[in-house]
């Protein structure tokens, strides 16, 4: 008992002064102060943190609804007309005057697609293929509400056409800059595809900068193609819909798929925002677009050929070659040399035609841009003031000349000397839409010399010519290497 006792004594004696040893060290101990650093705390978190409620993923919920509401339904109506034919084996100078060809009328279609509402005031933007020779353009907004439609505006270039409804107080919907999108940014399709009702699809940006030439069929060279490619699905009916980003701003309007069936097969492509933006800006101020041009001949990487890449030496550098410079062109003026390797416009980096194309499409004849390049190695930076297609700054009202469908040059004073000719305009590509096309055969390279026995010297003698107020126009002149000179009669619409 005294031993189990005596043990319990040494037992609590230890206790009580290790207690007291501890209390006075710990006095000595000066206390250090936690820190928060606020900056720390809120910008490095775990990796399953959720600063929003939906877990950190986007949300597209808000920019859906509201894009919704400003998305349209195109409905479209063409009556029937005459169409004539000619056989391949006749001639159209004596078709006119000896009734060669076949006449029939072609049956009335309709057709839809989509629009997007951009002012409260009634403006929308759609494709120009969506409404291209119709009759009648009625407009169905999301509350059903239908209202017929004006076409303000259209431009096969970079087919976009502008509409107008009478109405006020509209949902619309606001741009964004196109320039600032990246790859693999999430977007929405909003469109009527396949004549459903309102429908949503979401994706990411596959690419930038894409020339499918789809454009060409009906522009020719003067087609403007830039497309932002998407994910996204677009079907028939999507054409003129919107593509907006999570914050419910256009980006681009939805033109074209990359399918071998004519539905979505995977890849859409949209009209960036920036040109939309200037293109529909155009069309309210003037009626029509006002085109800059800068006047060059181009080779980039991705359409030269492997003995051009070679030649030039276009694998070694980033940017885009220039092998011509037209006589009179803002290149020309601005001091732009054949070799040549354009860099920058507007201190934008620009590396292929679209990219180059795009930045151009954004200016009016007269806008001064800046362009950056190389030469001998060495890179310079001027200033070129653009000109419209006429070689000047003017504003160019609705042109007469751009009916005809076709892509028209003055010829340099050697190519007048080798074909013995004091003027004329070579015919340098045709669009399938124009009236070249529709109502003769008149191939690419022929010279117009004539018209309706009136010498022609350049395109504003053309202009002149065709704003008349005549309706038939005889255009007569030569092809390059063939004998003899030929004839097309061409009626105004």
């Amino acid at each position: 008992m005294k031993k189990i006792l005596s043990i319990i004594l040494v037992a609590f004696l230890t206790s009580i002064s290790t207690y007291i040893l501890a209390r006075k060290y710990l006095n000595t101990i000066v206390p250090v102060p936690i820190v928060q650093n606020e900056e720390t705390t809120k910008d490095v978190q775990f990796a399953s943190y959720s600063p929003e409620p939906d877990g950190g993923y986007v949300n597209f919920e808000d920019a859906a609804e509201k894009s919704s509401r400003a998305v349209v339904h195109i409905k479209t109506e063409t009556k029937a007309r005459p169409v004539q034919y000619r056989s391949p084996f006749g001639d159209d100078f004596f078709d006119q005057f000896f009734g060669g060809g076949q006449r029939f009328y072609q049956q009335p279609q309709q057709s839809s697609g989509s629009g997007v509402i951009i002012s409260a005031d009634g403006y929308i933007v759609t494709n120009n293929h969506v409404v291209d020779g119709a009759d009648q353009v009625n407009v169905v907004l999301n509350n059903k509400k239908t209202y017929t439609a004006k076409v303000i505006g259209n431009d096969a270039s970079t087919d976009l056409a502008l509409l107008k409804i009478n109405e006020n107080n509209l949902p619309f919907i606001a741009f964004g800059n196109s320039d600032e999108v990246k790859l693999g940014q999430w977007v929405l399709a909003v469109g009527y595809p396949l004549t459903l009702e309102t429908t949503v699809t979401a994706g990411i940006v596959s690419a930038k900068y894409r020339n499918i030439g789809i454009n060409q069929s009906k522009s020719g060279n003067n087609a403007i193609e830039s497309f932002i490619q998407t994910d996204a699905a677009v079907n028939p009916g999507n054409s003129g819909g919107a593509l907006v980003n999570s914050r419910g701003e256009l980006i681009g309007i939805n033109s074209a798929i990359a399918s071998p069936t004519g539905s979505y097969a995977g890849y859409s492509f949209a009209i960036p925002s920036n040109i939309v933006k200037k293109i529909s800006a155009d069309m309210m101020k003037f009626g029509n677009v006002q085109r800059a041009f800068l006047g060059v001949g181009y080779i980039d990487i991705k359409n030269a050929t492997a003995e051009q890449i070679s030649a030039y030496g276009l694998d070694k550098i980033d940017g885009i070659y220039v092998n011509q410079v037209y006589e009179r062109s803002s290149a020309q003026d601005a001091g732009i040399k054949t070799g040549d390797i354009l860099t920058k416009i507007n201190n934008v980096q620009v590396k292929t035609g679209p990219q180059m194309m795009e930045q151009i499409a954004l200016s009016r004849p007269g806008d001064e841009i800046s362009i950056t390049f190389l030469r001998n190695g060495k890179s310079y930076v001027t200033t070129a003031k653009l000109k419209n297609s006429l070689g000047n700054t003017d504003v160019v009202k609705s042109s007469k000349t751009e009916k005809l469908g076709a892509t028209l040059r003055e010829l340099k004073k050697n190519e007048l000397q080798q074909l013995g000719i004091s003027g004329g305009l070579l015919v340098s590509d045709i669009q399938s839409n124009g009236l070249i096309a529709r109502q003769t055969r008149m191939k690419k390279s022929f010279v117009i010399t004539q018209i309706n026995e009136k010498d022609i010297q350049s395109a504003v003698d053309l202009e002149k010519i065709l704003s008349s107020g005549e309706k038939e126009f005889q255009f007569g002149g030569i092809y390059p290497n063939y004998r003899g000179v030929y004839y097309y009669m061409i009626q105004l619409d």
